[in-house]
């Protein structure tokens, strides 16, 4: 029995099975094979009548979208596979991104406070062989998901929304007037947060294999001798299995979760989620300072996220709009999920109302809510300088020399360029400053990473780069045009304020330190 085998045979449900099945379902999107459901058809003839205004699939994310439309007076239903409840595992976030939740007035002031399981300062940058750099405030909230989506539950209801729980998406009908949803739900907006394995996003990619890939295993346990402080991305090993592995820790209540993670393309080659969490155990000792056999697991994690260069995804229908990790919405270097969502919450809030509003529901209209992003664009260049190809040669230590450096001319220039970038959110001066720091006093690190990256990727990312720069300044220059604006139709307004929002994001101007 493999220690993976072990430890997960101590812990309630089959997770030794569920880890395999996602294996599979990897495998399966590394072999470009992945079946492609065709669970979207179109049909010319008009609803007879439409019930909802938005159905939103996928409640685990999907009740934060659902709950804020419907306290804006959006007729809103949500549909769940199962029951709509959030996992023991807390999701980390750092706090002046909850405020969200009260601008919308989703929670109270009580409501958010109780939904804070755990909080902690610092959190620590390293890698093996530079210089730890420590950073306050950034992923040091632990959210309780049970409460929140409970609390969040209970909101919606009020509003009122309708919640079918138990009810898998299986179909849907696009017609000219609306969509029917499981042959008997009338909608005027399909909205899918169903993650990144949704049907809809399946069919709307045809069978895409992803451009890249973050693998993700971990645990919750007890047991370990220091709970006080948490790590945001630490290496401690050179190149294993053609990998770099990197790993998070966060104090959690009453323990401390674990991760290991690595970027990686989609070769068939490459390692099993299996054999991650193998590597997991065999190093956790060394990264923690405690065997295993002084731990309490309580819960393993594990998971991957595909990345598409073509993201966010617009679909080719009208009336679907997939938002969250439905969508790719995230950058490859990041987890997505619960922050991702939380980050374009407030945008898509009152994108959707908007386009409501104005009937803007083609898919034209509704491309302009996942708009192209520079600032997620140009991190494609970091995610592959953080990863190696499945038969490319670099020195062992290469990726974490570039690393140490990179963060340690971050930290000299200041908080205001490391805390953002930790944040997953890139900006143009705070960029331009790390690259020409990090150039001149690191002109051989910066020689080396260019055959590493190609040069193919290089002139692409310089073309984003470029973008973000012009995207920084029509983002600056936008509050002089809006008197002007206001005197136009409101379609039309409509455009003009998907094109701020898309300035304004991929610019990473909403970024709001705290």
């Amino acid at each position: 029995m493999s220690i993976t085998e072990d430890i997960l045979s101590q812990l309630p449900g089959d997770l030794m099975g569920g880890l395999r099945r996602a294996d599979r379902i990897l495998a399966s999107l590394r072999a470009d094979h992945a079946p492609i459901p065709m669970v979207i058809k179109e049909n010319q003839q008009p609803l007879d009548a439409v019930d909802w205004d938005v159905i939103v699939c996928g409640g685990t994310l999907g009740i934060l979208i659902g709950c804020a439309l419907a306290v804006q007076g959006v007729k809103v239903a949500l549909i769940e596979r199962g029951m709509l409840r959030g996992r023991e595992q807390e999701w980390n976030i750092s706090r002046k991104e909850l405020e969200v939740f009260l601008e919308l007035n989703l929670l109270t002031d009580e409501e958010l406070n109780q939904a804070i399981a755990t909080e902690y300062n610092p959190a620590r940058v390293s890698f093996q062989g530079g210089k730890e750099v420590w950073v306050e405030d950034v992923l040091n909230i632990g959210v309780d998901p049970v409460y929140l989506l409970a609390t969040l539950k209970t909101r919606f209801l009020a509003a009122g929304g309708k919640l079918l729980e138990n009810t898998p998406f299986s179909e849907a009908a696009i017609h000219p007037n609306g969509v029917m949803v499981n042959n008997q739900l009338k909608t005027r907006l399909l909205i899918d947060a169903m993650g990144h394995l949704s049907p809809i996003t399946q069919q709307a990619r045809q069978g895409q294999k992803p451009d890249a890939l973050c693998l993700v295993v971990g645990s919750y346990a007890q047991g370990f001798l220091e709970n006080n402080s948490g790590d945001l991305l630490l290496s401690f090993t050179s190149l294993q299995n053609q990998c770099q592995y990197f790993w998070e820790a966060f104090p959690a209540r009453d323990g401390r979760t674990t991760y290991l993670f690595t970027y990686m393309d989609a070769n068939p080659q490459r390692l099993s989620l299996e054999a991650l969490f193998e590597e997991y155990l065999r190093l956790l000792p060394e990264y923690q300072g405690v065997e295993l056999s002084n731990l309490k697991f309580q819960r393993a994690l594990f998971g991957f996220f595909p990345a598409y260069r073509q993201s966010p995804l617009k679909t080719p229908w009208n009336r679907i709009l997939p938002v969250g990790d439905s969508s790719g919405s995230q950058s490859p270097l990041s987890f997505g999920g619960f922050g991702a969502m939380v980050r374009h919450l407030r945008r898509l809030t009152f994108g959707i109302r908007e386009a409501l509003q104005t009937n803007q529901l083609s898919a034209k209209a509704l491309a302009m809510l996942q708009p192209y992003q520079p600032s997620l664009a140009v991190t494609w260049l970091f995610q592959r300088a953080m990863s190696v190809g499945v038969d490319q040669k670099i020195a062992p230590d290469q990726i974490n020399q570039l690393l140490s450096a990179v963060f340690e001319e971050m930290e000299q220039l200041g908080i205001t360029v490391l805390k953002p970038f930790l944040q997953d959110i890139v900006q143009f001066p705070a960029l331009t400053q790390t690259l020409l720091k990090t150039g001149f006093a690191n002109p051989g690190l910066i020689v080396k990473i260019i055959p590493q990256v190609g040069l193919a990727s290089l002139l692409d990312w310089m073309v984003h780069y470029g973008n973000l720069s012009v995207y920084t300044a029509l983002f600056w220059l936008s509050p002089m045009l809006e008197t002007l604006v206001k005197h136009l139709p409101s379609q039309q307004q409509y455009y003009w304020h998907r094109l701020v929002d898309g300035w304004q994001f991929g610019s990473g101007s909403d970024y709001a330190d705290g």
